[in-house]
């Protein structure tokens, strides 16, 4: 493949109607990236490095997508939908400067890299003209049908509505993956008809084309892959069904590399998460988005990670939901805390139960126990705040900063009025309203004088009142 120039055409023109959505088939997701993403990695992990997308139907949400995601992939346009072979028709400018042209559809998400390779690597060592991959089911439904005549050189493939009662029979059956040798591809692209059930210009046509050319013999080459590589996605239910055996997928592919599961069917990790060996995965855990986790974290039940990176041994107990965030070695979180975005967690800092931080650091061996809201704060190291403490960051029109230094103490229930600073080794008793700076090594003091009314209770009872 290297002496040659290959590029790849990934049709997502269609509407997908059967999905029954206003959303493109391709953009629909699985697990957290949408079928597309899983087509476009395959494809750029088989060694193709120049791919285009061809968009049509609501074709803006998918160039939008690629250009986010994907910048090096162009988006071409077929702004009718006549059939896969006008698609192929309208995008020749791309694909002919190319030697050879991979074409597949856009629902392929468990295609694999090292089956790409395989087909255009067969197609190139035989110098075939067109090689296709096909698979063998006891169920198939209206794929097109593969017809294979006496001579190995050369097949061609009837659509299901085309097809009369024996070839419906066939259980071989076109995947709509094919190579293209560029330069014969050409010569034949414009002969399509579309006389036929659909009216539309079918590209597996054009195997059967290059079987009958006059002018010069034409090499057709189908290679039988597995079938469940090669399953598209057309409704919901296939939509899950998918969803599933990636889940798995995945899973089985980290265990392999040291990752352990309690009940790997109950897990998720996406596509784009990393994992270091000796993680542990308890039920129910979510690792999304390019989340990494590093050596010998242990992830809680129910836990939910979008885009969190962990160093080594971070432990998060339960119910921990975090996101684009960083948990620093061995930090302990949990169970019910809530980490949000800008926040990083410090090297065996350890965060509660039903604490919410946001956009903030804690420092190394700090301490955030319990009951708390912690927003646009830093707070420095050894540092401890006791239960119910609120930074008040909002005052309705801006948000301000908390700043708490090193080994300072907070007292429960103490409302932090932003911006503000605690000096380190400063100590704020519980229950105080601290509005204006603590200098280091002070005691900071706000709350109202204590007065007990002698036998209050007892009168209030004398008159009929509740206790």
């Amino acid at each position: 493949m290297a002496q040659s120039k290959v590029g790849a055409l990934i049709m997502a023109a269609g509407k997908g109607s059967r999905m029954k959505s206003v959303l493109p088939k391709v953009l629909h997701n699985i697990i957290d990236e949408p079928i597309l993403f899983y087509i476009l990695r395959a494809v750029n992990e088989a060694g193709v490095k120049s791919s285009a997308v061809i968009a049509g139907y609501l074709g803006e949400m998918i160039e939008n997508y690629v250009k986010l995601s994907w910048p090096d992939v162009e988006v071409l346009w077929q702004r009718e939908q006549l059939g896969t072979g006008h698609a192929v028709q309208v995008t020749r400018e791309w694909w002919s400067k190319y030697d050879h042209v991979l074409v597949l559809n856009g629902d392929l998400p468990m295609l694999t890299p090292q089956t790409i390779q395989y087909l255009i690597n067969e197609h190139i060592d035989s110098s075939s003209d067109c090689t296709l991959l096909s698979f063998i089911t006891y169920n198939p439904g209206t794929y097109g049908r593969i017809i294979r005549s006496k001579d190995a050189n050369k097949i061609s493939i009837v659509e299901y509505k085309d097809a009369d009662v024996n070839e419906r029979n066939i259980n071989e059956v076109n995947a709509g993956v094919y190579v293209f040798n560029v330069s014969k591809l050409l010569k034949i692209i414009d002969n399509l008809s579309n006389k036929n059930a659909q009216g539309e210009y079918y590209l597996p046509d054009v195997i059967e084309l290059m079987g009958k050319y006059e002018h010069e013999k034409m090499k057709t080459l189908a290679l039988v892959a597995d079938e469940e590589e090669l399953q598209g996605v057309n409704t919901p239910y296939e939509l899950a069904e998918l969803t599933v055996k990636i889940i798995r997928r995945i899973n089985v592919y980290w265990m392999t590399r040291g990752v352990r599961m309690t009940m790997p069917q109950s897990v998720i990790i996406s596509p784009r998460a990393e994992l270091e060996e000796d993680v542990a995965l308890a039920p129910s855990v979510h690792i999304l988005g390019s989340s990494r986790i590093g050596k010998g974290s242990k992830i809680g039940a129910w836990s939910s990670l979008s885009n969190v990176i962990t160093g080594r041994d971070v432990k998060l107990v339960s119910n921990v939901i975090a996101e684009n965030s960083k948990f620093n070695d061995g930090a302990i979180a949990g169970p019910f805390a809530y980490i949000r975005e800008k926040t990083e967690i410090g090297e065996r800092a350890f965060v509660g139960k039903f604490v919410e931080i946001k956009k903030s650091s804690v420092g190394k061996d700090s301490k955030v126990p319990h009951l708390s809201y912690i927003g646009d704060a830093e707070i420095g190291n050894d540092s401890n705040i006791g239960a119910g403490t609120i930074t008040c960051n909002y005052d309705g029109v801006k948000k301000s900063q908390t700043i708490i230094g090193d080994r300072a103490f907070i007292g429960s229930d103490t409302m932090l009025v932003a911006p503000v600073a605690i000096g380190s080794d400063a100590v704020t008793g519980a229950g105080s309203t601290i509005t204006k700076n603590v200098p280091d090594g002070a005691l900071g003091v706000a709350r109202s004088k204590q007065i007990n009314v002698d036998g209050w209770a007892h009168k209030k009872r004398e008159k009929g009142g509740e206790h």
